[in-house]
């Protein structure tokens, strides 16, 4: 198997695989041809996998590349990884992927590759080491700020892990006193992680249990996050799908609210730049680079710390359904 096939409009298949093992004896996959026509579309690179010289089989038909390439479903392992604007450990950050999340893997290159994250579509590099091809699909999310993974069903026994919120973890049992899901690695207490398929938690009360946590550009776990990587990691674990960044979430999300509504629960703010969500009709709670943390804070304060030349300090305030 190889990392990745690309096809081009014209030519057969063309492998781009260099670290697993060659695929020489497998069948040859059949010539596929696109046709395009009209004017290329705009589109939004973030969430776009297209590149100057390949882009995913799904855009074929719709953007012209010299290749189009199937993509490999891999599993973060570890801690997690920044997922980055280029190849390379000192290129910036754009988002983070959580232990367990999946990344669909377009082409690879000495120690990185290259694809976007499974839950977003969010495009970028990642170190090859951070992945694997062969883990299990995950049954079950973290939904405490960090749990831990012990060698035995006992919080008496080492510790061996610790996931942050968002790490997606494989349940393969129940200990005998039912107060552990069993994992691969160890033994993780049943009220940190919640079935994938019952999710519903108050996002609020997420947001809450980070208040503290480091502010981290791209960051989007428990452990250190950005505003928009906070707001779309409560969210997933209240069941709704949110993109990545703040424009985007304000584009995609929830209905605005008159302005006479007043503010509720569970309600998004946007400014330029920037988002958070309301703990009540005046606070809202955030990441942000003014405290360097997640804080809990009044509106009034945040609308505040906007230079007055800032034309419209709130975009948008909007109410997920």
């Amino acid at each position: 198997m190889t990392h990745s096939t690309r096809i081009s409009a014209k030519a057969a298949p063309v492998d781009a695989g260099t670290v697993l093992p060659d695929a020489s004896d497998s069948p040859a996959a059949p010539i596929r041809q696109f046709v395009l026509s009209g004017p290329a579309a705009d589109y939004d690179p973030r969430v776009t996998a297209i590149r100057g010289d390949l882009a995913d089989i799904a855009l074929a038909g719709r953007f012209f590349a010299p290749h189009y390439v199937a993509p490999q479903i891999h599993r973060v392992l570890g801690d997690g990884a920044m997922l980055r604007n280029a190849g390379a450990s000192d290129a910036e950050a754009v988002s983070q992927l959580l232990p367990g999340e999946a990344f669909a893997l377009l082409d690879s290159a000495g120690d990185w590759a290259w694809g976007y994250g499974g839950h977003d579509g969010y495009c970028g590099y990642l170190p090859l080491d951070a992945l694997t091809g062969d883990a299990p699909a995950p049954t079950h999310v973290v939904h405490a700020r960090r749990a831990l993974v012990f060698a035995e069903p006992s919080i008496k026994t080492p510790m061996l892990a610790a996931y942050p919120m968002g790490a997606r973890v494989t349940v393969l049992g129940t200990s005998e006193c039912g107060k552990f899901w069993q994992l691969a690695e160890g033994w993780m207490s049943v009220r940190h992680a919640i079935a994938l398929e019952g999710l519903g938690c108050d996002p609020v009360d997420r947001a809450l249990q980070l208040v503290g946590a480091p502010y981290l550009w791209g960051g989007r776990g428990g452990e250190a996050l950005d505003c928009s990587g906070l707001v779309q990691l409560v969210l997933a674990l209240a069941g709704h799908n949110a993109p990545r960044d703040s424009d985007q979430q304000m584009a995609a999300l929830g209905r605005a609210l008159a302005d006479d509504e007043p503010f509720e629960r569970g309600d998004l703010v946007f400014f330029p730049g920037h988002v958070g969500i309301m703990m009540d009709a005046e606070m809202l709670i955030h990441a942000n680079a003014h405290w360097m943390q997640v804080v809990a804070e009044p509106l009034a304060d945040v609308i505040a710390r906007f230079p007055e030349t800032t034309p419209q300090p709130v975009l948008a305030r909007k109410r997920i359904g």
